[in-house]
């Protein structure tokens, strides 16, 4: 029969052994895991691609998405109607929260002069819902787009919304040019 302290010190050692080697495995994954993240390369939306889809705004790992509405001009049209700021029904083109599109009331619009008014984009507002994005492109001139903001995003290893984005819109691009500007797609 074995003494108390033989048994004390197997189990021990026992502990230490398996201690070491779950120590070991968390390494090898860790170094794994950073080697496979690139940082040569950001996620980032291809506009020609993007459905407006409305995934990016629920589908980020942070709980307001790094996805931001943005302008394709500096002057976006001047318009007097724009689809991107008013719902199809609005009651009145008047900037009450009922006629517009945003439901954060992220689209800003200052009257300029008879008949034309800017539109402009409060980023922080902005969740990356795309129902502004939607209604330019099917009814005005399409200047309002999509794109991950990174300095926001977290450059996750397998972005949650690439992996349910239906068209396939969102992939890695190199990080000297981090952005796809509207009318400017890279070829793929």
């Amino acid at each position: 029969m074995k003494s108390p302290s033989v048994k004390k010190r197997r189990g021990f050692l026992a502990v230490l052994t398996r201690g070491g080697i779950a120590a070991a495995l968390a390494g090898i994954f860790g170094a794994a895991a950073v080697r496979t993240k690139n940082t040569n390369t950001v996620w980032q939306i291809d506009p020609a691609k993007c459905t407006q889809c409305g995934l990016c705004a629920t589908s980020c790992v942070l709980s307001l998405s790094a996805v931001k509405c943005v302008h394709r001009y500096a002057m976006c049209g001047y318009c007097n109607l724009c689809f991107g700021f008013f719902r199809p029904d609005a009651n009145a083109l008047t900037s009450a929260a009922e006629n517009q599109v945003c439901p954060t009331g992220a689209i800003k619009r200052t009257f300029v002069e008879d008949p034309y008014f800017e539109y402009t984009i409060n980023e922080p507002l902005c969740i990356g819902c795309s129902k502004c994005v939607k209604g330019c492109t099917a009814f005005g001139n399409g200047s309002l787009y999509l794109q991950i903001r990174h300095d926001r995003c977290v450059q996750c290893n397998s972005c949650a919304i690439a992996r349910v984005c239906p068209s396939g819109a969102i992939s890695r691009i190199p990080s000297d040019k981090p952005y796809i500007i509207k009318g400017e797609e890279r070829k793929s």
